[in-house]
């Protein structure tokens, strides 16, 4: 796995499966999911059509870098547009 440096301080650790000059597709996933939580076995599938998989480990999860402690996540919150529900703002 690899990491790369996204600003601010973050870097967000990765795996890129395939061949890399293959047309890719990257697997987004949110509330704090490690790129480990994409099946191998779908990933597999996806490289041997041909294509590049590209997965990440969000922002405070896995081996990416991980924010300050600050205050609890507040999903209720969030889902209402309440900034104060998390704890970095970008």
């Amino acid at each position: 796995m690899d990491r790369i440096d996204v600003g601010r301080g973050i870097e967000l650790c990765y795996e890129r499966l395939g061949d890399p000059g293959a047309p890719a597709i990257l697997l987004v996933a949110g509330l704090g999911r490690q790129l480990i939580g994409w099946d191998d076995r779908l990933c597999g599938l996806l490289v041997g059509e041909g294509f590049g998989v590209l997965r990440f480990d969000n922002r405070d999860a896995g081996l990416s870098t991980k924010v300050a402690p600050g205050p609890s996540f507040d999903l209720a919150a969030a889902r209402h547009g309440g900034r104060q529900a998390v704890a970095y703002g970008s």
